[in-house]
């Protein structure tokens, strides 16, 4: 028997964090600018909807997705600062293309569809994020995004059935 170790020491929590398989500091900021811009762009298009009067019970759900929408701006571009970035001031092309849809139900189902882009952006993001802090705010967004999905759906599903 000896007094050496039979194995070096590891040094893997000093490695970078690309090294260990997650996300860089500038890969981070382009994605949570590019969920900045699509969250602004589903705050515009909530609040533009909310001016509908029809159907009954959609301008109080518009309200509450923009509240949300804002809520997640914010908190995009709080981490990005932390982070030493600088957030996009871009609106995400989402929007027009949402508000070119006239009818408030076809709008809302379009809508839906970009809340699920959403969710898989964050999925898959959240994977390659080694900070705690932002890794569980990205994960209550990516929930929170959930929620409002099962929400939309079953707004539209007792439209259908009400129809």
């Amino acid at each position: 028997m000896t007094n050496k170790p039979s194995s070096p020491v590891c040094y893997a929590s000093e490695a970078s964090d690309a090294y260990m398989g997650y996300a860089d500091r500038d890969e981070i900021l382009a994605a949570l600018n590019e969920l900045l811009e699509a969250e602004r762009a589903g705050a515009g298009v909530a609040l533009d909807s909310s001016k509908a009067k029809d159907p009954a019970g959609y301008t109080e759900l518009m309200r509450h997705v923009r509240k949300d929408e804002a809520h997640w701006c914010a908190m995009l571009t709080r981490q990005i600062r932390r982070l030493g970035g600088a957030p996009s001031r871009k609106t995400g092309a989402f929007r027009s293309k949402a508000m070119a849809i006239a009818e408030p139900l076809e709008r809302l189902a379009f809508l839906n569809r970009g809340q699920l882009w959403v969710v898989r952006k964050l999925e898959k993001l959240i994977l390659r994020i080694r900070d705690d802090a932002l890794h569980a705010e990205l994960k209550e967004m990516s929930d929170r995004h959930r929620e409002n999905i099962i929400k939309a759906e079953t707004f539209l599903e007792r439209r259908k059935m009400e129809q």
